[in-house]
């Protein structure tokens, strides 16, 4: 997989549709682990919603970067079976988007919409967060610890901003560094590290 859609941030919407109130959200999301956080906190922000239909698209755990294997799930919560999670996941399906998390939060005030009244309103709570958004290309990247002696440990941060990566350094015993690195370059970067510190560096 060289390169995937997904939002380019966090994004919200409202939707308003005979008395009942469709509040979406959507966030980029890497893991499962960081979808389910992000439907955690939406049902923490909003304890009074009627419901709150979450759906996401993420790369399946345990699985490579590069693989392309997703992890799609959603839920009703309590909505007619189909009218909701489904129709809230295939937005993100039909807008061809992973490593992503949506989550609506209803609040019903009127009547009953029905089936295709509820799929209808989801589809648009989600899609409109998507819009606010905004969608971008991305390529798949993965995690490089690198842990080294102080010594070398200015090496290594020239190395890592020279190649334009993002990084947190952490400053105790020994030096680590945090790196985020497209699939594609991460094996040339370990082996510009190795090469730069003669091999004194500890990946994984």
């Amino acid at each position: 997989m060289s390169s995937y859609r997904t939002v380019a941030g966090e994004g919200e919407s409202r939707v308003e549709v005979d008395g009942s109130t469709f509040l979406g959200f959507v966030t980029p999301a890497d893991s499962v682990g960081a979808a389910e956080a992000f439907v955690a906190s939406v049902n923490e922000a909003y304890p009074d919603g009627r419901h709150i239909v979450p759906a996401y698209r993420v790369p399946a755990e345990g699985s490579a970067p590069a693989s392309g294997r997703l992890r799609e799930w959603c839920s009703d919560d309590g909505e007619p079976s189909g009218s909701s999670g489904d129709p809230a996941l295939n937005v993100l399906v039909q807008r061809d988007l992973r490593n992503v998390a949506s989550a609506v939060v209803r609040y019903k005030n009127g009547p009953n919409l029905g089936v295709g009244g509820l799929a209808r309103s989801y589809s648009r709570a989600v899609a409109a967060a998507v819009d606010d958004a905004g969608v971008v290309e991305q390529r798949p990247h993965e995690r490089v610890a690198v842990a080294v002696d102080y010594d070398d440990s200015g090496t290594v941060r020239g190395v890592l901003e020279s190649e334009g990566v993002e990084f947190e350094a952490a400053y105790e015993e020994r030096v680590s560094f945090d790196v985020r690195v497209p699939v594609a370059e991460a094996d040339a970067l370990r082996d510009r590290l190795r090469s730069a510190t003669s091999g004194r560096v500890d990946l994984s």
